[in-house]
């Protein structure tokens, strides 16, 4: 899609501005049932494509991507724009700098038009958790886009724009993906920067696009990776595997213990895409992730014990929002950050403070990083055997928005086919998979810095299952 409105483009077929009316007029009509935009940025977005039209004008384009439009996940910063990661407690904070991301995007010429719903400060798998509004699926409005960037998915879905940047730490990018039909990409921790992105879980966390397509994700991602002097975790250009072979040379993993508890229609859908698959790579082998069954204990504890740290600058005293209630300094935390975070953020804090206090840090934070070497070894040696692992990105296709908020506990288990690639550091892709009903979601894992391998498989499984797409009315 991003190539066919290059070319557009290019050929004078239409113009950044005319994308963009037309995506605020589709924004303006649907979104109020939808919700997947927090702000649309229109004077700001109008003043950008029409700066557009006038480089295009006299030959000096940016980038064959100059002029289209793209929306932001509520947790990346944009100087002099207002970034609330979906919550209360950073009321009316604007950013005094820009992601790195986002400046790659920008000096390719793409127009950011606004900030995109999620999970509050990204915890969550439903998007029920901003707190500001529930986004909805646009292929069955009663049901969750997923989450935490549920808003990304959701615009890109409902066909308001050809792509949006979501993060992952868990699964936040490949289960919205799933649940709405695209293709998203959780990268190589270390491969894109998170300069510039609201830090949850720091050794988790990476940013990565949702697009319509393989090729459009592919074609994003490779705008925003390299090395950033502002994010130690960045590996130098030269750690990225350049993949020049033929899908018949391919090593494709299968972990059967990974499909125990798919609902049927996942699981015929995973049957189909392995059954397509087979005709096309060198061997399909069984492999073995056996400490993944502890990936969901592993990864809550190491994620909340993260964010217990990260959300600590949230004080209302910098920034964001302050309490008027306050007798003192005690009160003003107490007070300003009660008021400020939803429920389930208070949740994760509360249980990675425990995690980390005196007399429980070894039992249990200590013993997750234990626990999630072995399943990074599990990995490193499962690839040591094939050249990718398939799996499915969820257990089932998208949830009744409220069947699980009441039970946390299964709202995590909602995360249990994503959590191991995070937890290992390793590049994972979401792509459709065949489906009659709602989308289901295929995710395809490689070796670190295997992408290019993975978006050669994950394009011959969207040429043979054609996506299907929402016609909003």
């Amino acid at each position: 899609m991003l190539s066919e409105l290059a070319r557009d483009l290019a050929a004078g077929k239409t113009t950044a501005v005319s994308l963009l009316e037309a995506a605020l007029a589709k924004i303006e009509k649907h979104d109020g049932e939808i919700k997947a935009f927090l702000a649309v940025e229109r004077e700001q977005a109008l003043a950008a494509a029409k700066a557009s039209d006038e480089r295009r004008a006299q030959g000096k384009a940016l980038s064959p991507y100059d002029g289209i439009p793209i929306g932001i996940k509520d947790n990346i910063v944009t100087k002099g724009r207002v970034t609330q990661c979906a919550s209360k407690i950073l009321d009316g904070f604007v950013s005094p700098y820009t992601a790195t991301v986002i400046e790659k995007l920008q000096a390719q010429g793409f127009v950011t038009l606004g900030r995109l719903n999620m999970d509050e400060f990204a915890m969550g798998s439903s998007t029920e958790n901003s707190a500001f509004q529930v986004t909805r699926n646009p292929f069955d409005t009663s049901r969750a886009p997923g989450g935490s960037s549920g808003g990304s998915a959701a615009a890109v879905a409902a066909g308001f724009l050809p792509v949006t940047l979501g993060s992952d730490t868990g699964g936040s990018i490949r289960q919205p993906a799933a649940f709405c039909g695209l293709a998203g990409l959780k990268p190589t921790y270390g491969t894109v920067s998170r300069y510039g992105l609201v830090a949850f879980a720091s050794s988790l966390d990476q940013i990565g696009p949702l697009a319509h397509t393989v090729a459009d994700v592919e074609i994003i991602h490779n705008i925003m990776k390299g090395h950033d002097p502002k994010d130690s975790t960045t590996m130098p250009d030269s750690s990225y595997t350049k993949w020049s072979g033929k899908l018949s040379d391919v090593r494709l993993g299968i972990d059967e213990k990974m499909l125990e508890g798919l609902t049927p229609e996942v699981r015929a859908s995973f049957d189909k895409t392995l059954a397509f698959l087979k005709g096309k790579v060198k061997s399909v082998e069984s492999v073995s992730l056996p400490n993944q069954k502890f990936g969901i204990p592993v990864y809550y504890l190491t994620a909340t014990s993260e964010a217990s740290a990260n959300l600590a600058r949230f004080d209302g005293i910098r920034y964001g929002h302050r309490t008027d209630n306050a007798k003192n300094l005690n009160e003003v935390y107490e007070k300003s950050r009660t008021e400020g975070f939803g429920p389930e953020v208070k949740r994760r804090i509360l249980l990675g403070t425990y995690a980390l206090s005196s007399g429980y840090y070894d039992a249990f934070y200590g013993k997750a990083q234990a626990v999630r070497a072995l399943i990074q070894q599990d990995y490193n040696e499962a690839f040591k055997k094939v050249d990718a692992i398939l799996m499915p990105s969820t257990p089932s296709p998208a949830f009744k928005i409220g069947e699980k908020t009441s039970d946390p506990v299964q709202m995590y288990l909602s995360d249990v086919l994503t959590v191991g690639a995070s937890l290992a550091g390793v590049p994972a892709l979401a792509v459709p998979g065949p489906a009659e009903g709602l989308p289901i979601g295929m995710q395809l894992q490689g070796p670190n810095f295997s992408e290019e391998l993975l978006f050669e498989l994950g394009k011959a499984i969207e040429s043979e299952f054609p996506q299907k797409r929402v016609e909003l009315k």
